[in-house]
C-alpha cells in the first residue's frame, strides 16, 4: 500500500512540475521588397517612388544575372515595402524616362528594363 501511495504522489509531482509557461517566437523573412533598373550601359538616374527621391544607378543588361547576391548590388537596389507603388524614372538632364505604377510583393525584387 505504502507502494501505491507512493508511486500516486511522485506521479503528481511530476505532473505538476512539468509547466513551461507560454513561449512565442517570431521569425521568418523581412516584410520587404526590392526594385532596380537595368539598362545597356550604367548610368546615373533619379527615380521618384511614390514622392520620394532615389539616386541611383542603372545595372548594365550584359553584367546582370538573377542568380547576383543581393548585398553585392546594394547600391543599385531600392528598398520598399510591399505594394502598389508609382515609379517615375528621369536621367541626369531631368528627361523622363519611364512612368509607371509597379506591384511588388514581399521578398520579390523587380527588375525595370530602360532604353536610354
Amino acid at each position: 500500500m505504502k507502494k501505491l501511495i507512493f508511486a500516486l504522489a511522485a506521479a503528481l509531482l511530476t505532473l505538476a512540475s512539468c509547466g513551461v509557461g507560454n513561449v512565442t517566437v517570431n521569425s521568418g523573412k523581412a516584410d520587404k521588397a526590392y526594385l532596380s533598373f537595368s539598362a545597356a550601359q550604367a548610368k546615373d538616374i533619379l527615380v521618384t517612388v511614390d514622392g520620394k527621391e532615389y539616386k541611383t544607378e542603372t545595372l548594365k543588361v550584359k553584367g546582370w544575372s538573377g542568380n547576383k547576391d543581393l548585398k553585392s548590388l546594394s547600391k543599385n537596389i531600392i528598398t520598399l515595402e510591399p505594394g502598389t507603388h508609382t515609379v517615375v524614372v528621369k536621367d541626369n538632364t531631368g528627361k523622363e524616362l519611364t512612368s509607371q505604377k509597379v506591384f511588388i510583393s514581399a521578398q520579390e525584387h523587380k527588375m525595370i528594363g530602360l532604353e536610354l
